[in-house]
């Protein structure tokens, strides 16, 4: 069972990787086996993760990239075709989000939440489309949130691009299926952060929906880390168009 989930000659993109979930989810592609390009806007974060992947035994490749510019995100693209010849695995994980009353969020806070979780996700996926294509296979994982699939007060924008991500999952895993893409989502619940605690102080709701979940616990990165690598490997070969719901069960209550 454990050659189902082996991920050795992968190569594998993770957007936002130079820190948070984006960098354990690059570190634990890398334990399993794959060969991991990092890309981030900030270079000395994606340089630490490369280092970090490299003293695990496996290849890096730090790419500053802004990946709401689709320049650079074709020019990332490019370099690692260069630099490995192929491309198994995108992980769409770059995103931002901060909370405001709908009534005190500002056009131009709306147009950057959208920006920066929905239209990344797809310039991305576009980049790499045309190598999957040509090598009849691929795995795009994209994170989403539970905020995407039900209502969240406080941060509409962020649901509602996060809303479109878990479309444009279902929709590119039909589209790209007959070239042997599979295109899943992952829509992780609260996850511990350094700013959950400072959002829970913020916005007391948060914090009572966390006591309500089943599992009586916050997420962890290495929770995320596991469906991806799920996902991601031959064990999942059967599976596209899903949204895995990793939440300790919040979903569940909420609806």
């Amino acid at each position: 069972m454990g050659s189902m989930f082996d991920l050795s000659r992968r190569i594998a993109i993770v957007t936002g990787s130079g820190r948070g979930i984006g960098k354990a989810i690059a570190l634990g592609l890398a334990q399993a086996g794959a060969d991991v390009v990092v890309l981030a806007r900030t270079a000395a974060d994606i340089e630490k993760t490369a280092s970090e992947i490299q003293a695990l035994g496996r290849r890096a490749l730090a790419i500053p990239t802004d990946v709401r510019i689709s320049e650079q995100v074709y020019n990332a693209v490019e370099t690692t075709m260069k630099e490995f010849g192929w491309i198994d695995i995108l992980v769409n994980n770059a995103g931002a989000s901060f909370l405001s009353p709908t009534l005190q969020l500002t056009e131009g806070g709306w147009d950057a939440l959208v920006r920066e979780n929905l239209k990344t996700p797809f310039l991305a996926s576009k980049a790499v489309a045309p190598a999957m294509i040509k090598q009849g296979k691929g795995a795009i994982i994209n994170i989403s949130s539970t905020e995407g699939e039900r209502s969240a007060a406080t941060c509409a924008a962020y649901a509602a691009a996060k809303a479109g991500v878990i479309n444009l999952t279902r929709s590119l895993a039909v589209e790209w299926a007959p070239h042997g893409i599979r295109v899943n989502c992952i829509s992780p619940g609260y996850v511990e952060n350094p700013g959950m605690s400072e959002a829970m102080e913020q916005f007391p709701a948060l914090k009572e929906r966390l006591s309500r979940v089943p599992l009586q616990r916050s997420g962890k990165y290495e929770d995320i880390v596991g469906g991806v690598i799920y996902l991601a490997s031959d064990a999942a070969s059967y599976v596209t168009g899903v949204n895995l719901i990793i939440d300790g069960g919040m979903t569940a209550v909420l609806g």
